[in-house]
């Protein structure tokens, strides 16, 4: 994904070198100016590793975790980022920020929230955007001081397109004191959502001594920064959940909750009277290095989630990346299905398509095409019995590379060194679909139901692709591979 930054001049936005973007001026707070000079010290060395995403979001430099606030306002998409901009490791949580027209190219965006020292911060945890009674954006997060308790404190923007944000004078706008006498561990989190014409708030964490929940509350005012508790929405039984998004889709709600391990799903149903969400079926989003997804809804009416990618060998003067933007749906069985947004087709290079060729015992490396920048489809028939799949940065003889196979008896899918068992389901055509990106590789399978984003370490100078059978044949209906950019 090509990323463009910018920087404020003579009242306006224009293109800008990444120098000078970080360069101090006078119109920016002198609150960001240290952090942004900072990530341009690092840029110039973290672009140097080959192994880093191309078409994967992430910051110039240094660190990044969670995504943050995602919303859809005035003609772009904006996403919001925990970023760390004094190294490639966790510390010093700060919000970066950028945005885009299309999902595809991004624009770095001065750096949104810094821990406001003098008042007892000492990092901006994760949070979300959202639209207040007035149409305007709104930043709400949670507030982290090593000598208090967790609060959630709210930000707005000094200008129309969201270029600086300052802090709210009512922070904070909602306290651990505000639950009447309930004690929460791990308080933070928050997401708003709209159901019925009112608008509440989850938060992650978990009731002293109990396991992981949502907390519910409820806006008091038009400004969003007034919430009434309204209870524990639901309880689980991990040990404790972070980045909760509760949102209605496809006649549903769906509650997704990062629990320390593989980020889940419940689908149901959320009683706006009672501030209850009953679940009635479960999955899991991804099972790769996959942590702390948000969403948002775009003018298409189209719910979008991105999550962050872990799991980078530090020390790279970088660390942390986004998944590409994922279509999210639900389907009659009430699984939640995730696609590529249809914008992703826009890096595609010319590809090449292979039809009605069959593999047995053995790998066959496909023609013409090779790189460390791919989108892949195979659309297949598998044998009775066998492993089938692809087989991606191997060797030109087809030797080495990363794995993706399904055992056709078992159900079992390997992407790389992860395996999901029970995964793929008895279709006679089966589909996989996969982005590579330098070390990065995501895999979707059944239609979407079935994703796995996953860090790899490859060989440096392998870069073909090959399609692989192993005790059996399969039949290619179609193999469309395209270079991406």
């Amino acid at each position: 994904m090509k990323t463009i930054v910018l920087f404020m001049m003579a009242g306006g936005l224009v293109g800008a070198s990444l120098a000078e973007i970080f360069t101090p001026m006078p119109n920016l707070p002198p609150e960001i100016q240290k952090p942004m000079a900072a990530v341009q010290a690092a840029t110039a060395g973290a672009e140097t590793d080959p192994l880093r995403p191309v078409t994967h979001f992430h910051p110039p430099a240094q660190w990044m975790n969670d995504l943050n606030g995602p919303i859809w306002y005035k003609g772009y998409y904006h996403i919001f980022y925990q970023h760390n901009p004094y190294g490639d490791e966790w510390g010093n949580m700060h919000w970066g920020h950028a945005r885009s027209r299309d999902l595809v190219q991004w624009e770095h965006l001065p750096i949104a929230l810094w821990p406001s020292k003098e008042k007892g911060e000492d990092h901006c945890f994760s949070g979300c955007a959202a639209i207040d009674g007035a149409g305007r954006p709104i930043l709400i997060y949670t507030s982290i001081g090593d000598k208090r308790t967790p609060e959630i404190w709210a930000a707005t923007p000094d200008d129309d397109i969201l270029l600086t944000w300052k802090k709210h004078p009512a922070n904070p706008i909602l306290t651990l004191a505000d639950h009447g006498g309930q004690q929460i561990d791990d308080w933070r989190d928050p997401f708003v959502f709209k159901a019925e014409g009112k608008t509440f708030m989850v938060i992650g964490g978990h009731p002293k001594g109990g396991k992981g929940a949502i907390f519910v509350y409820e806006a008091k005012n038009a400004e969003l920064t007034q919430w009434t508790y309204r209870g524990i929405g639901l309880e689980g039984t991990e040990g404790n959940w972070e980045c909760p998004n509760l949102f209605p889709l496809g006649g549903k709600w769906v509650l997704v909750y990062s629990p320390h391990s593989t980020v889940r799903y419940c689908v149901g149903q959320f009683d706006p009277k009672t501030c209850k969400f009953t679940p009635q079926s479960q999955g899991v989003v991804d099972y790769g290095d996959y942590y702390a997804p948000n969403c948002t809804e775009d003018t298409q009416g189209r719910r979008i989630m991105w999550g962050w990618i872990r799991g980078f060998p530090g020390g790279k003067g970088w660390n942390g990346c986004l998944t590409l933007p994922r279509v999210l749906s639900v389907d009659l069985q009430e699984r939640l299905v995730q696609t590529p947004v249809e914008e992703a087709k826009r890096m595609r290079g010319k590809g090449i398509r292979i039809e009605g060729r069959q593999v047995s015992d053995g790998r066959w490396v496909a023609p013409d095409i090779s790189g460390d920048c791919l989108e892949g489809i195979l659309r297949y028939r598998p044998g009775q019995k066998g492993r089938f799949g692809l087989v991606v940065r191997c060797s030109a003889d087809g030797s080495k590379g990363v794995s993706i196979i399904v055992d056709v008896e078992s159900g079992k899918l390997t992407v790389g060194g992860k395996t999901i068992e029970k995964a793929i389901g008895n279709d006679t055509v089966r589909t996989l679909h996969l982005f590579l990106d330098k070390s990065v590789l995501e895999v979707y399978a059944e239609d979407g139901r079935v994703c796995v984003t996953t860090v790899i370490q490859p060989d440096p100078g392998a870069m073909s692709v090959a399609l692989v059978a192993e005790g059996g044949s399969m039949t290619v209906e179609a193999l469309e591979l395209w270079p991406i950019h």
